[in-house]
């Protein structure tokens, strides 16, 4: 039946959102592995009576249907040409808490982290701590047995379910649990045929199943085996991959949380002697032992997010790291165990005081801070080992095969000489606590020849998992990548085996087909991401993406560096991404506008490979696309591969306007630097809006602008620039931005007043012809390219003086300083770029500096008693936020705290815009706004950003302040509180 006939079918009864269109169905046609399969049509269920029915159609219409959660599998999992069923949107609910017993029930699109947050303040979490807890959801988790860095402690995810409620294939809901008596009619004949078929194949699944604890691969037939334990069928369910039935709900077992942990960083001057180690400190009992390779710590230097900690707990240049982790209960014997960990590091032959084989040695994290910034690394590790730029990318396909502890060394001794026997290196890390280490070849797939090696090196790879007794799937599951090796490591009659479960949960083969039985060969190009027919061509770049390999000067390599790992998709802490925080749509994530940059730059959304990447770039659909990405930066920094989506935007846009040319609203917005010294001069007519609402209405539909947001007002005593101020010893730039000047501009007189009690002589510059010079914010967040390339220019020209004198450039507003040192990278590459850039600072950062030097020369007091902080988005993006803080911490006897929240919803102009002013609202309202409306009387909100200062006046009537305000008023004691 066409696919059609189902959307037709699914629109008529589902209540969630049915999604037929090229783009949609792009964004869900990837997850994290190297697979690509365009699925019919995606269903967002509202709730089960939509996955119901979306189950009967599917079967109506003769298309297979696969569960999605966080959509973050490794090996294929959740991709598949029939329907799509979205889990993580709505069907993410607690249903029950059972804190005496520590149970719960959940629904399976429900995100491990945010479990975990609900379960905090009773003391319970669920360990099974996977790196990816800020995306992946309890029912992929389900699908896949899941295990975590905890598992030598807490077991797989089968070890910690109790019970799974399940659609069957037929429609019928059924629980699967240690009670089966409870089943009658057509579900008992089931039971009874899993049980007899456990009795008949206990010999050989004893023989067949490999003994390591890590043993995720194929159908888990063990559980059907009569034991000391009584057979619990939902564990058959487990690591099923959603082939077996479709998840409604999964009672979890709970633990206490860890009331102390410490961890010591043991460092090896060689791989080997790591891998050798692992079974020396296991001994310990320790709750994990993770590694980390040369590899990762050489990318992970490279990363702005991860730099300070890679300087905090890596001494020198090992070859390999061991995080061993203690979480007794009492913290005294946590620190005995790292005495121990470092006398077992000595007795194994290593110390700090010797060189070449014997130089390691423990570096001892015991406070909290060092401990979540160790972990943060580490967690990532997936994702900065694919940080590499190059088209050669780390890929999964032997990624976690799990070998016994005596024998880790060997088996990764030999598996690197596969790896060099075919030209290529391997990036190792993970959990080195159960013999189950992360490793992936480098290698380019959209090469012939790699897709060869591939398969050649996956089957040296299982013959020594064969070899040493392993488990050739040990935490990431089957999918495409390892099915079709089942017959190899299990044995023909097991394949039957599983193929006979597969018949009695799935006769008509519906649910997830092609995984773990039944599977196309695992280097079937027709199924890569980067598959024969892909190319990118004709594609038009406007700024510099040189760093990068592929069409349209690096941006094609640049789009490509998303792997979908998905670390766009956490629902608190960071930055990223703000608008999926709150639409929960997989098209507002940086991962889902990625997607689509890169299938429509090479013609996979509408047909026609042949067609100009441009020209779909500026479509409708991408604009939709991009309509909610606010530009925060956050993904530049916190995308673990650094897909910087705010940049790729404006090439977006740029497209749009050379296609469809500039709006009215472009136009307001971009030229703002233009025609502001005339509004500000006409500020009365100007400003009439705010004062008039039916003018505010009558202009909304041709400006763009929501009449309920009342726009910045124009001031007469707009800052004047040209010539200097102050008489001091030492020189600055001060660089007076657009905003500030006509809209706030008593900010920049507290900038002065700030800067020459520093003993400063500051330079405000103007171009030669008299007018403010602009960094060309404003343009680029329309699309105006050359007119920000002009703008940028002109800046350069005349700051590029002081720059190469080493004269400091200060600014005030984020978005704009901040732009010297990215956008103006890339719209004039060069020397002299850079130089301007490096002596480019926010005044926070310029005050900071001199607190750390003991040499800013205020004379500072306060009354005030607590100050709430709000990060703008550039500010946290560029790691500013600690400079805030240490400016602020001049201020005697006032505390600074700082609000965990992402974007505040205004970010520039998007927050006023008739079409996203809902969101921008949804998204204060997630942290910031609360945080407000919480905070203690008399507290003072300090926040950077324009675009910020504007949403909490507006939506908390609150009057917050510059940092450089609280400063210059604090040198006269006169700071007022709201």
């Amino acid at each position: 039946m066409p696919a059609q006939d189902l959307k037709k079918i699914l629109e008529k009864e589902i209540r969630g959102d049915v999604l037929f269109d090229h783009f949609s169905r792009g964004r869900y046609a990837t997850d994290a592995s190297v697979y690509q399969m365009m699925p019919q049509g995606v269903v967002v269920a509202r709730d089960h009576n939509d996955v119901q029915i979306s189950l009967q159609a599917a079967q109506e219409c003769d298309v297979s249907i696969v569960a999605r959660g966080g959509g973050t599998s490794q090996c294929g999992q959740t991709v598949n040409s029939g329907l799509v069923v979205d889990y993580s949107k709505h069907l993410n609910k607690v249903v029950s808490l059972d804190i005496e017993n520590r149970r719960c029930v959940v629904e399976p699109g429900i995100v491990l982290d945010e479990l975990n947050r609900y379960l905090k303040p009773h003391g319970l979490w669920f360990p099974v701590d996977v790196s990816t807890a800020s995306r992946a959801t309890i029912g992929g988790m389900t699908a896949n047995n899941s295990c975590g860095q905890r598992s030598v402690y807490y077991g797989t995810m089968r070890d910690n379910v109790y019970s799974v409620e399940a659609l069957m294939a037929d429609g019928e809901v059924c629980h699967f649990g240690e009670r089966l008596n409870a089943m009658s009619g057509a579900k008992r004949r089931l039971v009874d045929s899993l049980l007899s078929l456990g009795e008949r194949e206990a010999g050989e699944i004893a023989a067949r199943f490999p003994k390591v604890q890590r043993r995720v691969g194929g159908y888990n037939l063990d559980a059907l085996v009569a034991s000391d334990n009584p057979v619990n069928l939902s564990h058959l369910l487990v690591g099923s991959e959603g082939t077996l039935a479709l998840t409604q709900n999964v009672e979890l077992k709970l633990s206490p949380l860890p009331a102390n942990k410490v961890l010591g960083i043991c460092h090896f001057p060689t791989f080997y002697q790591a891998m050798d180690s692992a079974q020396h400190l296991i001994g310990l009992e320790p709750r994990a032992i993770e590694l980390v390779d040369a590899t990762m710590i050489a990318l992970a230097r490279d990363i702005d997010l991860y730099k300070p900690a890679i300087k905090q707990f890596v001494r020198g240049e090992p070859a390999a790291l061991l995080l061993v982790e203690f979480a007794f209960d009492d913290q005294a014997e946590n620190i005995r165990s790292l005495k121990l960990l470092a006398e077992r590091m000595s007795d194994l032959g290593f110390n700090w005081n010797s060189t070449g084989a014997g130089c390691g040695g423990v570096v001892e994290a015991v406070d909290a801070a060092s401990q979540s910034a160790i972990a943060e690394v580490r967690t990532a590790g997936l994702n900065i080992m694919m940080s590499m730029k190059s088209e050669g990318k780390p890929v999964s396909f032997v990624e976690d095969c799990a070998v016994e502890l005596q024998d880790l060394a060997e088996y990764t001794r030999e598996l690197t000489e596969v790896f060099h026997k075919y030209g290529t290196e391997g990036t190792w890390y993970a959990h080195a606590s159960v013999g189950c280490l992360h490793v992936r070849p480098v290698l380019n797939l959209k090469l012939d020849k790699d897709a060869a090696t591939m398969r050649a090196i996956a089957d040296e790879a299982f013959d020594l998992v064969l070899k040493y007794k392993g488990s050739h799937s040990g935490e990431h599951g089957d999918g495409i990548s390892r099915s079709e090796f089942h017959e190899k490591m299990f044995g023909t009659r097991m394949i039957e085996n599983f193929k006979e479960v597969k018949q009695l949960f799935d006769p008509a083969g519906v649910l997830n087909p092609g995984k773990i039985t039944d599977a196309p060969a695992m280097n079937d190009q027709s199924l890569f991401r980067y598959n024969k027919e892909y190319v990118v061509k004709d594609l038009t770049s406007r700024l510099d993406w040189s760093a990068w390999p592929g069409a349209g000067g690096g941006l094609q390599g640049a789009v490509e560096m998303c792997n979908n790992n998905g670390a766009c998709r956490k629902l608190q802490g960071g930055l990223m991404c703000p608008s999926y925080r709150v639409t929960r749509d997989e098209r507002d994530t940086t991962r889902g506008r990625a997607n689509s940059l890169r299938l429509a730059m090479s013609g996979q959304l509408n047909g026609d490979s042949s067609s100009n990447a441009s020209a779909v770039m500026a479509s409708d659909e991408m604009q939709q696309t991009m309509q909610l990405c606010v530009s925060c930066k956050g993904c530049k920094r916190e995308c673990p591969t650094g897909v910087d989506m705010a940049k790729m935007k404006i090439e977006v846009l740029a497209a749009r306007a050379e296609k469809a040319g500039f709006t009215t609203a472009d136009k307001l917005i971009g030229y703002l630097p233009r025609y502001a010294p005339v509004a500000a001069r006409l500020r009365h007519l100007f400003n009439l809006r705010n004062k008039m609402p039916w003018i505010a209405r009558a202009l909304e539909r041709r400006s763009g602008f929501s009449s309920e947001r009342q726009l910045p007002a124009w001031r007469g005593d707009w800052f004047r620039t040209g010539g200097t101020a102050g008489r001091g010893s030492r020189e600055v730039v001060l660089l007076a931005d657009t905003f500030n000047t006509w809209f706030e501009p008593d900010n920049l007189r507290d900038a002065v007043t700030v800067l020459k009690a520093m003993d400063y002589k500051v330079h405000l510059v103007q171009s030669s012809a008299g007018k403010k010079l602009c960094c060309g914010r404003t343009y680029l967040s329309t699309g105006m390219v050359d007119a920000a390339r002009s703008a940028a220019q002109t800046m350069q020209d005349h700051l590029l003086p002081f720059a190469k004198k080493g004269i400091a450039i200060v600014g005030l507003e984020p978005s704009c300083l901040l732009t010297l040192r990215d956008e103006h990278l890339s719209l004039l590459p060069g020397d002299n770029a850079n130089i301007v850039a490096a002596q480019a600072k926010l005044i926070e950062e310029f005050i900071a500096e001199h607190v750390d030097n003991n040499n800013h020369g205020l004379q500072v007091r306060s009354q005030v008693s607590k100050i709430l902080l709000h990060g703008h988005c550039h500010q946290k993006s560029f790691n500013v936020m600690p400079s805030v803080v240490k400016s602020l911490s001049l201020l005697p006897d006032t505390e600074t705290e700082v609000i965990q929240s992402s974007c505040c919803g205004m970010a520039g102009s998007f927050g006023y815009m008739k079409e996203t002013v809902e969101v921008s609202k949804k998204m204060a309202s997630l942290d910031l706004v609360p945080a407000i409306e919480n905070a203690e009387p008399g507290t003072v909100f300090v926040a950077c950003g324009t675009s910020c200062r504007h949403q909490i006046e507006s939506l908390c009537n609150q009057k917050p302040v510059h940092v450089v305000t609280v400063v210059a008023r604090s040198l006269a004691s006169t700071i007022p509180v709201h």
